[in-house]
């Protein structure tokens, strides 16, 4: 599905309510399969959440898990512990292209049985469960923080836990943190200390619970990125987030400052309002937060500023290599950008093309960041529905601000 955005204006004041975050629902729904004392409320509705669960409760032993990187990462560790249990865990064909062999080797120093079946070191994998005893690994801590959250979510319910070594600098620090934050909240014991993560084993929750999956700060993004190209008074209230979150995302609130956004925090809800115009050339290090990227360079591109984001190495392995992919699409706009494996340059660009056709790539991130250009120029987006990947409602939330959105 191929939409048009009219170049539109928005309401001056607006309220949006989003979904759970994908990366806490995730988390929450595997340790939830390995103590069902575990409620959950607030679930994500995202594409990537409906398949972990659905692999989470199948019984089958082919699992597709689609374009969801996350759920290919946690699933790997999961069902190497699953004893007498063999499956197959496979994906979209993007998928079968994505490095996963520092996990693999990694459960299969703790004694996993995994196998490669088509390309060495990329799914799909035939995973055979069993009782992993041994619990000291050792991880190269620089590639994607997922494959550490994968080792320590199922890191209680190893007969000693685990002692895992980091190698190398560590990207994405809060995830890691926000994995050990939801395991501690459950009752189990951890400690991260320079380059080691033990993690406790501990057989059951003692006091049954309901955790509440906070909103997605990812999600969010789109979101400053519209206050950020509109005009100064315009203001749009989000829920449900709260000012110490466990999500890396959440530094947008102190990013976005240098575009004239100010975040208030109410008892469940943020209002983001454009308070003043900086023009300014930015600089920022996404090392801990590398998903809102896409969002930052567009939003620089629509105000006609001057960006390098640095820390991006990991953009090239997810949904697409998202560096060229957002090279290709910002030419469009007759913008100058150059790309390193791990960085951006946009150079100042007063005045875009109108019109252009956004390929999305099977990337969700690519057409949400794209959509708030809107508000400069009309544009195409294709594959428009590629955002149920993560925020299925986007398209009907953006219409509800004023976005002119056709067919």
């Amino acid at each position: 599905m191929t939409i048009t955005l009219q170049r539109s204006s928005i309401d001056k004041q607006s309220t949006i309510t989003i979904t759970g975050s994908k990366s806490e629902s995730n988390r929450l729904l595997l340790l939830q399969a390995l103590y069902p004392q575990l409620s959950i409320a607030n679930v994500s509705n995202s594409d990537d959440s409906k398949v972990m669960k659905h692999a989470l409760t199948t019984s089958n032993n082919v699992i597709d898990i689609h374009h969801a990187g996350t759920a290919m990462r946690f699933l790997t560790a999961f069902f190497a512990i699953q004893e007498g249990r063999e499956v197959v865990l496979t994906g979209s064909q993007r998928m079968k292209e994505r490095p996963i062999e520092i996990l693999v080797e990694a459960l299969n120093q703790l004694g996993a049985d995994i196998s490669y079946l088509e390309s060495k070191g990329c799914p799909p994998l035939r995973i055979k469960g069993k009782t992993l005893t041994d619990y000291k690994v050792k991880l190269q801590a620089n590639v994607s923080s997922q494959y550490i959250s994968a080792l320590l979510l199922i890191a209680p319910k190893l007969k000693n836990g685990i002692e895992l070594t980091l190698e190398g600098k560590i990207t994405s620090v809060p995830y890691i943190n926000m994995t050990l934050d939801l395991l501690h909240q459950i009752g189990v014991q951890t400690s991260f200390v320079g380059q080691v993560i033990t993690v406790q084993p501990m057989n059951e929750i003692v006091n049954p619970k309901t955790l509440t999956v906070e909103s997605d700060w990812s999600s969010a993004s789109y979101f400053y990125s519209i206050v950020a190209l509109s005009e100064i008074g315009t203001e749009i209230t989000l829920s449900s987030y709260k000012q110490n979150s466990l999500q890396g995302d959440s530094v947008l609130v102190k990013i976005y400052r240098e575009f004239g956004v100010e975040t208030t925090f109410a008892e469940n809800s943020i209002a983001l309002k454009k308070t003043s115009q900086n023009s300014s050339p930015k600089a920022f290090d996404l090392s801990n937060a590398p998903d809102i990227a896409q969002t930052i360079a567009v939003t620089c591109l629509g105000l006609g500023v001057e960006c390098s984001l640095s820390g991006l190495h990991t953009l090239k392995i997810k949904e697409t290599d998202r560096l060229v992919a957002l090279k290709n699409e910002i030419e469009k706009f007759g913008a100058k950008i150059e790309i390193t494996d791990n960085s951006l340059h946009l150079y100042q660009s007063k005045n875009i093309k109108p019109n252009p056709t956004i390929a999305t790539y099977n990337d969700h991130r690519m057409a949400m960041a794209f959509a708030p250009l809107a508000l400069k120029t009309s544009l195409q987006i294709e594959d428009a529905g590629v955002v149920s990947k993560s925020y299925p409602d986007f398209w009907t939330d953006l219409k509800s601000l004023g976005f002119q959105i056709k067919e």
